[in-house]
C-alpha cells in the first residue's frame, strides 16, 4: 500500500522570503558576540590560551601546549585556525578579535550548510508535496527553497546556538564540519566526485576538531542511506554503488589520519542512574533545543510511513541519523551542552519538514506564545539595563550589585542604538506577522528566529558590559597583577587551564610550573584545588600572602603565596 504524502502545498504558499531580510538576520546573529567583548571562561578563554601558545617561538603546532598541559579536547584545526588568523592580523586589531574572525566564518558556513542541506533534501523527489489533479501545487525549486528558509530559521531559533557558537573553541569548529558533513550527505545523490570530496573534508575537519568518533559514525550515515535508498526516490537515475564505494574508502583515510595523529580518546561515560542527572539531561534536552525538537517530533509522527515503510525517505533518515548520533553523544559524555549542540543543523532541517503539514491553529500558538515569550524577554533586558543606569527600579539594581560587587556601568551609544533598532526591528516584524498577507509556509519561523536575534542582540549590547565583568577573568586577574606589581616571574600550581591561559592574556606576568627549588618571588595556587588535597605548597619555602576570589564567584579563588625570605610590597 502506498501511503500519501502528507504535504500539500500550494504556489502561493511556496513565496520568497526578502534575501536582504534574511542576510541581514544573519548577519546581525553572527557579528554580535564575536566583536567587542572579553574572552569569558573558561572554554573560551582557553581555546585563546592554546592559540596563544602556538604563537610563541619554537612552538609545536600538532600537540599544542599550555604551560606543559595538553588540550581537553585533543584538537588541532581550531587552534590552528585562530593561531593563524591572529599571526597574519594587523598589529592595531586585539588578538582575542582577530582569533575570533575565523570561528564567525565558521559559523556563518554553518548557516549556509544548514540551508542548502535542506534545499536539496527538499528537492528528493520523497519529500515533494502532492501533486494537484489540476495543477497549482508547489514547484519543485520554489518548495525546497521555502523549505530550506524554514530550515534556517529554525536554526536561528534554537536557543542553545546562541553562546556556544560565538567562542573560540573546538565546539565551533565541530559544528561546522558536522553541519558541512550533512550538506555533503545530502548532495551524495548527485553525479560526480565533489560530493564524496565535500564529505571528506568536513569529515576530516571533524577529526581535526576533536571528533573522529563522531567524523566516523556521521560518515557510516551517508553510506547507509545510499544503501537503504539508492535511487533517491527517482528510479531513473539510481545513484552507482561506486559512490557508497568512494565514501567508505575517504571514511577509512579519515580513521588513518585520526589514528596517525593519535586524536583517539575514549571519552563515553555514561550516565549514572541518579534521578538529579537524569532530570538535568532532560532540561537540558528540552530548552537547548526548543523550539525545533516540537516541530521535529511532529514532523516524524506526520512522515513516519517515509520512515519505516517500504519506500524510506533519505530526506528524514539522514537528518535523523545526525541528530540521534548526537544526542547518544549527548548522553556519554561530560560536555552534554556542547555534544547537543552538533544536533541542531539536522534537527532544524527536520522541523522544516513539519511546516507543510501544521494546521493554522497551531502556527497561530507558536506564533503567540514566541511573541509573548521574547517580548517579554525583551522588556527584561530593557528594565534591567535601566535599573543599571539609573538606579530604577531599585529591586533589579540591587540584584545586579548583590551579583556583581564592584561593577560599575556606564552608558555607551553605539550599544544603545544597535539595541534601539534591533528592538525597533523586533516591533516591525511583529506588526508584519499579524497583518495581512499571502499565507508562506515559512511564517512560523519567523518570530522565533527573529525573537532569538533581538534578545541575543540586546544581551551582548546592554547587558555586554556586566557579562564581561561576570564571566570573564578580567577583574581577578587585575587585582593580581595589582598585587604582585610586574615580578621577574610567577610560578603556578594548580591552576586550571582557563586560569593560566587568563593570566597570560590579561596580564604581562611570566609563568612557570612550580618546581622543587623555587626561583620566582611568587606563587599562584588554585584555592579549590589546595582545599580538596589534589594540590599542596610547601609551607617550608612558601607563606601565604593574600587570598583574591573572582567578584562574581566566591567559590573561586587564587591564593598568592610568597616566597620564605623574599620581600613583599
Amino acid at each position: 500500500m502506498n501511503h500519501p504524502i502528507p504535504a500539500i502545498v500550494a504556489q502561493g504558499a511556496v513565496r520568497r522570503l526578502p534575501r536582504a531580510a534574511l542576510l541581514a538576520l544573519c548577519a546581525a546573529y553572527v557579528l554580535i558576540g564575536f566583536i567587542g567583548r572579553n574572552p569569558w571562561k573558561s572554554a573560551d578563554i582557553t581555546a585563546l590560551g592554546y592559540m596563544l601558545a602556538l604563537l610563541r617561538d619554537g612552538a609545536d603546532w600538532m600537540t599544542p601546549r599550555l604551560l606543559g598541559l595538553a588540550p581537553e579536547v585533543e584538537a588541532q584545526l581550531p587552534y590552528w585556525l585562530g593561531a593563524a588568523a591572529m599571526k597574519i592580523a594587523p598589529s592595531f586589531v586585539p588578538v582575542d578579535l582577530a582569533a575570533r574572525f575565523p570561528f564567525a566564518v565558521l559559523l556563518g558556513v554553518t548557516l549556509a550548510a544548514t540551508w542548502y542541506g535542506t534545499y536539496l533534501l527538499a528537492r528528493s523527489p520523497r519529500a515533494q508535496p502532492v501533486a494537484f489533479a489540476f495543477g497549482g501545487e508547489a514547484q519543485p525549486a520554489d518548495y525546497s527553497r521555502a523549505m530550506a528558509d524554514g530550515g534556517l530559521l529554525a536554526l536561528l531559533a534554537c536557543l542553545g546556538l546562541a553562546q556556544l557558537s560565538h567562542e573560540t573553541t573546538p565546539g565551533v569548529a565541530q559544528l561546522c564540519c558536522t553541519a558541512l558533513a550533512f550538506y555533503a550527505s545530502a548532495r551524495l545523490t548527485q553525479s560526480g566526485k565533489a560530493p564524496v570530496l565535500l564529505s571528506f573534508l568536513a569529515l576530516l575537519g571533524l577529526a581535526l576538531s576533536g571528533a573522529p568518533a563522531l567524523a566516523m559514525l556521521f560518515g557510516l550515515g551517508g553510506v547507509l542511506m545510499l544503501l537503504l535508498d539508492p535511487s533517491n526516490g527517482d528510479e531513473a537515475t539510481p545513484i552507482p554503488i561506486g559512490t557508497a564505494l568512494r565514501l567508505s574508502l575517504a571514511l577509512l583515510l579519515v580513521g588513518a589520519v585520526a589514528t596517525l595523529l593519535d586524536l583517539w580518546r575514549w571519552r563515553v561515560e555514561l550516565p549514572t542512574a541518579s534521578l538529579t542527572e537524569w532530570r538535568n539531561l532532560g532540561r537540558l534536552l528540552l530548552w537547548f533545543t526548543w523550539p525545533a525538537w516540537p516541530l521535529a517530533l511532529w514532523t516524524l509522527w506526520r512522515w513516519r510511513h517515509q520512515i519505516v515503510g517500504a519506500q524510506r525517505s533519505r530526506h528524514l533518515l539522514l537528518p535523523l541519523w545526525y541528530v540521534l548520533v548526537a544526542i547518544g553523544c549527548t548522553l556519554t559524555t561530560r560536555s552534554a551542552d556542547r555534544s547537543l549542540l552538533l544536533a541542531l543543523p539536522a534537527l532544524a532541517a527536520l522541523a522544516a519538514f513539519a511546516l507543510p503539514t501544521l494546521q493554522r491553529s497551531v502556527s497561530a500558538v507558536i506564533d503567540w506564545f514566541t511573541l509573548l515569550f521574547f517580548s517579554g524577554c525583551g522588556i527584561i533586558v530593557w528594565v534591567i539595563w535601566i535599573a543599571m543606569q539609573t538606579g530604577i527600579p531599585s529591586q533589579p539594581a540591587a540584584n545586579v550589585a548583590r551579583l556583581a560587587p564592584g561593577f560599575a556601568h556606564h552608558f555607551s551609544a553605539l550599544p544603545f542604538a544597535l539595541a534601539v533598532l534591533a528592538t525597533l526591528a523586533w516591533a516591525w516584524l511583529v506588526k508584519w506577522r499579524v497583518g495581512r498577507h499571502r499565507a508562506a509556509i515559512w511564517k512560523s519561523l519567523v518570530l522565533p528566529a527573529g525573537g532569538a536575534v533581538l534578545c541575543w542582540v540586546l544581551v551582548m549590547t546592554l547587558w555586554l558590559p556586566l557579562l564581561d565583568y561576570a564571566r570573564s577573568y578580567a577583574p581577578l586577574v587585575r587585582r593580581i597583577s595589582e598585587t604582585l606589581q610586574n615580578p621577574p616571574c610567577v610560578e603556578t600550581v594548580g591552576l586550571s587551564r582557563g586560569q593560566i591561559a587568563a593570566l597570560q592574556f590579561h596580564s604581562q606576568l611570566r609563568l612557570r610550573e612550580a618546581s622543587t627549588t623555587p626561583s620566582c618571588p611568587w606563587l599562584l595556587a588554585n584555592g579549590e584545588a589546595l582545599d580538596s588535597g589534589e594540590y599542596a605548597v610547601d609551607a617550608t619555602q612558601w607563606t601565604l600572602y593574600r587570598s583574591i576570589k573572582r567578584p562574581t564567584d566566591r567559590t573561586e579563588h587564587i591564593r598568592i603565596f610568597s616566597r620564605l625570605g623574599g620581600a613583599a610590597p
